[in-house]
């Protein structure tokens, strides 16, 4: 364990929630104070720790890093030994196992420097959730130990060429072959799918095309190393462009039936559980973009004039500025409370995909709006808020788009309408 991760380990003292969002039993807690919006004092020297990194190794390289395109394994390995990543593995894999509203907060603070190299930092979580919340005390104890013990980086494989939101639709197979399970297909824009050292695959192992998707699919742990495994080229896309995004190709590709989580059939339930927890973080994510949107824009608005006073005393562009703070306030809140819920061990599929649907479209207009603020600056890639835009759209896209977010809601609420007939 490195030195930074054992002082990280010391801000756990007696007396507060540390790393998780469990209540700590003291004598305060007799007299529950109802609802409080107070970090507590570990909390905030977490979100000191990451607005610190972010301030003094992301900004700086944000724009050389979008620039060139390249996987920023330097910040990465310095966000590992700082222990700013892997922070929900089990403690009995060597991880801390905080909470998913604990790790929001470093989310958002790494976000407000670029959402690139976020991405970059944070999809690997994504692909560890599946075997935090399905994997077995040695699976966990083998891939999540393994992260622990180095910089590596795991990935989430279920997107297909044809197959995103519609899960159901994915049609890479598993054949059981003795011991082993023989993968054939390709999955489609893997975040970390070049520079993972292991992978989560969903994988159709029920050819009946009458078969429910609840028992059509089984998830994996397969090896980065494993024959047959090929990653493709890396994807030029609009915006966080640091973020190394690919196809992978499966074929033949042997995976021992040790690296099945729970079982046969259980793959889409495991992958669908997953969001739950990884929503909240892109959420949380899509928030720190727009505090920065909206503090690139204050500080812009504030310095330049225009009819002999700074644009910022125009109420045109005053309302602009109030629009985006109100966006970023509300939607931090749905962020915390989707991430505070599933803290509490209840379902918070609902909260996370209204969190997730919200804070994204606050993040594409805050980003628009801060470009508007900034006039002809802001179309100029010389100024940080072109970036901003750019990046912002894949929040309304990945883990699930806007309009699914919405198709989630609804059939959330229609169900519990129902339960009150």
């Amino acid at each position: 364990m490195s030195s930074v991760s054992q002082m990280v380990r010391h801000l756990i003292r007696p007396g507060v929630r540390a790393f998780s969002s469990s209540p700590v039993v003291s004598s305060e807690a007799k007299h529950p104070s109802g609802m409080a919006f107070e970090l507590n004092d570990t909390q905030r020297e977490l979100q000191d720790l990451a607005r610190k990194f972010t301030r003094e190794e992301i900004v700086p390289r944000a724009a050389e890093y979008d620039r060139t395109m390249e996987y920023p394994w330097d910040i990465v390995k310095k966000a590992w030994a700082l222990g700013l990543m892997n922070g929900h593995v089990p403690p009995h894999c060597g991880g801390l196992g905080i909470g998913v509203f604990d790790g929001c907060l470093v989310t958002e603070e790494l976000a407000y420097g670029c959402t690139g190299i976020t991405t970059a930092i944070e999809g690997t979580g994504l692909g560890q959730t599946p075997v935090v919340i399905a994997g077995s005390k040695e699976q966990q104890k083998k891939y999540l130990g393994r992260l622990i013990e180095e910089p590596l980086v795991a990935a989430y494989c279920v997107t297909e060429p044809g197959a995103g939101s519609d899960v159901n639709g994915v049609r890479t197979t598993a054949v059981k072959k003795g011991d082993e399970y023989i993968l054939n297909g390709q999955k489609m824009w893997i975040t970390n799918g070049g520079v993972a050292n292991w992978y989560f695959v969903l994988a159709r192992t029920n050819t009946d095309p009458k078969a429910p998707a609840s028992k059509s699919f089984t998830g994996f742990i397969v090896e980065r190393e494993t024959p047959g495994l090929t990653p493709g080229r890396k994807e030029i896309n609009m915006g966080q462009k640091c973020s190394d995004t690919r196809g992978i190709t499966f074929e033949d590709v042997r995976v021992p039936k040790e690296n099945v989580l729970i079982g046969e059939g259980a793959g889409f339930k495991i992958a669908m559980g997953a969001f739950d927890k990884t929503r909240p973080p892109v959420a949380a994510g899509a928030v720190g973009l727009a505090q920065r949107a909206l503090d690139e824009a204050t500080k812009y608005a504030l310095e330049r004039k225009t009819f002999g006073v700074p644009i910022a005393r125009h109420q045109a562009v005053a309302f602009i500025l109030a629009d985006m703070a109100i966006g970023v306030e509300t939607a931090r809140l749905a962020w915390q409370r989707a991430a505070w819920e599933v803290d509490q061990g209840r379902r918070n599929t609902m909260l996370a995909s209204i969190a997730k649907a919200y804070a994204a479209d606050v993040a594409n207009k805050a980003a628009t709006d801060a470009v508007q603020v900034f006039g002809g600056n802001g179309f100029n890639s010389e100024y940080p808020v072109e970036k901003l835009m750019r990046d912002a759209k894949i929040y309304q896209i990945y883990e699930g788009t806007a309009q699914i977010q919405r198709l989630i809601v609804s059939r959330e609420l229609f169900e519990n309408a129902a339960q009150k007939q």
